[in-house]
């Protein structure tokens, strides 16, 4: 057994003793007046504790307090940590050029921007910066506090620098002489190139001090203008200066053992060249640590001295049966407090949350980490907690406590991040996990989580692929059921139309019918009127021969009567003859009027 703290002893220790001795050689006040015969018979209780009595009690609980803040606890193992780092110089070109707005908001701020993401995405190397224009200077050291670091960057101008001007000499010159004692030298650049052609002299330079410049190109080919800080344009001989990429600047990146990147306005570019520096530096060991496991025990001081002071604070009553199991009730709200809970009995619910996990009962140990978790507030519990829900399968509350943990230590923050993506892939939520294992690689680099979040791009890929298929099938479904009806208004315009057709065909026969017919009536008219026309002529053509065969026998019989006249005719039969004679003329001579006046006649006739 080992204490964490001893300086508590050396510090709260004597004066305790110091108190204590004191309080416990006074008397009672009562005591200077009354003897102690007396004061037993002024006592109520026979069982009530003296002065001396309670306050030993006091003491002694201050002491085994002052033992629990010293923190005993028993060594469970060691284990040995190295911390390996390598040293990276950020160099940023602060010229006017770099004032060029052919990159958002212009060269200089989106080459900050950058810089200072480098500086967040390298958290196990040491980071220093340097500005430069036509002279450099080191803005800040080699350093792990990369918010100093970042912050010192942020506020770099093109003003830091009065004398204007690109000169890279004196930037690898500076890089040599601030990074003295390591062999090795990494120089990570932002700047558009200057107006420089030829780097022959800083390319030798750079390799006889071992310089390795990794250089990302601010600026496009095409180039843009310079914004001064009034708003004008830089002009030179009353013309607008136009400010290219010199591209040049790669040599001094490819021939020094380096890297030459074009800058966008993504973070890809910073992504790929942070790979490109782990994978060419060379890191040292700055650290090796041997940390020890430890068991608390500090609860066992703790627990006996509340329970002293709880003996000595029953016997301050005169009324102790009154008082007793009031204090007894005070003790235990403050041990069902969850403050008192977090702070005394933290221990009792992690280990038994521990066995339950290790026992597979994870919704039990998720529940204790989680109450852990509430009660200290503590990034831990919280990871604890979402571990155990995860192992549940109850992803919903995995990723609640995931999304808690909030801590400085970027292994934790990793391993949170890697497995919250874990949790959106195993919920569907691809986009969500893709986002967890990206920000996972910000805090370290590792293969499983690369890993996961290639299979989870696949997955989402295939996701979308399904979706695209179901969307395709249903637009096919509907152009299908759109086809099918207009085919369908098709087949019933066109039955309307063979319905008008046959409707028009049916009326046309019903006409024709109608016609045929009134033709077959006119017909039978016209052959009645024929056949009653030959019936007339023949009746006529009989009439007509017996007219002339009455004629002739008239012709005959006047001849006969007046022949008979001359002999024996009367009177009355000779003007009964003249009177057949007029008869038989009139029927004559209307029987003889033309056919065509004879059909005029027709109409207006009867039939005979």
């Amino acid at each position: 057994m080992k204490f964490l703290h001893p300086e508590f002893f050396l510090y709260m220790l004597p004066p305790l003793v110091i108190l204590f001795g004191l309080l416990l050689t006074q008397k009672e006040s009562q005591a200077d007046f009354f003897s102690e015969e007396v004061m037993d018979r002024l006592r109520v209780a026979a069982n009530t504790l003296t002065l001396k009595a309670r306050n030993a009690l006091f003491f002694l609980a201050g002491v085994f307090m002052i033992v629990a803040l010293a923190e005993p606890v028993m060594v469970d193992g060691k284990s040995t940590i190295k911390q390996k780092s390598a040293d990276v110089i950020i160099a940023l070109d602060i010229s006017n050029s770099m004032l060029a707005t052919d990159l958002y908001p212009n060269r200089l701020e989106l080459a900050k921007k950058k810089a200072i993401e480098t500086i967040y995405k390298m958290q196990q190397n040491r980071i220093g910066v340097i500005a430069f224009a036509k002279g450099a200077y080191l803005v800040s050291p080699l350093s792990f506090d990369h918010e100093a670091v970042a912050f010192l960057l942020q506020n770099l101008q093109t003003s830091s620098i009065t004398e204007q001007g690109t000169d890279f000499m004196t930037l690898l010159e500076t890089t040599a002489s601030s990074s003295k004692y390591s062999k090795e030298k990494y120089l990570l650049l932002f700047s558009d190139g200057g107006d420089q052609k030829d780097f022959s002299k800083e390319i030798a330079y750079a390799k006889e001090h071992h310089i390795m410049v990794f250089v990302i190109g601010m600026g496009t080919t095409k180039g843009a203008p310079i914004r001064l800080e009034n708003g004008d344009f830089m002009t030179y001989k009353g013309k607008i200066v136009i400010t290219k990429l010199n591209e040049k600047i790669a040599k001094l990146a490819t021939q020094s053992g380096g890297v030459y990147i074009q800058a966008t306005n993504s973070s890809q570019d910073i992504e790929a060249m942070i790979k490109e520096i782990d994978a060419s530096v060379t890191k040292k060991e700055i650290q090796k640590k041997e940390i020890e496991h430890h068991i608390p025990l500090f609860y066992i001081p703790l627990g006996l001295a509340m329970v002293l002071v709880l003996i000595a604070l029953s016997s301050m009553s005169k009324r102790s049966k009154v008082h007793v199991p009031s204090m007894f009730i005070f003790v235990l709200l403050l041990y069902n407090s969850p403050e008192a809970q977090a702070g005394l009995l933290d221990f009792v619910d992690i280990k038994e949350a521990k066995q339950l996990y290790e026992q597979q009962e994870y919704k039990n140990a998720a529940k204790k980490f989680q109450e852990y978790a509430k009660s200290s507030q503590k990034a831990t519990g919280y990871y604890d907690a979402a571990n155990a829900y995860y192992r549940a399968k109850n992803y919903k509350e995995a990723i609640k406590n995931y999304e808690k943990v909030h801590t400085k230590d970027p292994k934790l923050m990793a391993k949170t991040l890697h497995n919250l993506g874990n949790a959106y892939a195993q919920t569907q939520q691809y986009k969500k996990a893709i986002e967890a294992y990206k920000e996972a690689l910000k805090f370290e680099d590792d293969k499983e989580t690369k890993e996961n979040l290639e299979i989870v791009k696949k997955l989402l890929k295939k996701k979308q692929q399904k979706k695209q298929n179901n969307q395709n099938n249903q637009n096919k479904k509907q152009q299908q059921n759109q086809k099918n009806d207009s085919q369908k208004k098709k087949s019933q315009n066109n039955d309307n139309k063979s319905s008008q057709k046959d409707q028009k065909q049916q009326n046309s026969d019903q006409q024709k019918s109608s016609n045929q017919q009134q033709k077959q009536k006119e017909q039978k008219k016209q052959d009645s009127k024929n056949k009653n026309g030959e019936k007339k002529q023949d009746s006529h053509k009989e009439k007509m021969k017996k007219l002339d065969d009455a004629n002739k026998t008239k012709e005959t019989k006047p001849q006969i009567k007046m022949q008979h006249k001359e002999k024996q005719m009367s009177k009355a039969e000779e003007k009964k003859w003249f009177k057949e004679i007029n008869k038989d003329t009139k029927t004559f001579m209307y029987r003889l009027y033309p056919k065509n006046n004879q059909q005029r006649e027709d109409k207006d006739e009867k039939p005979w």
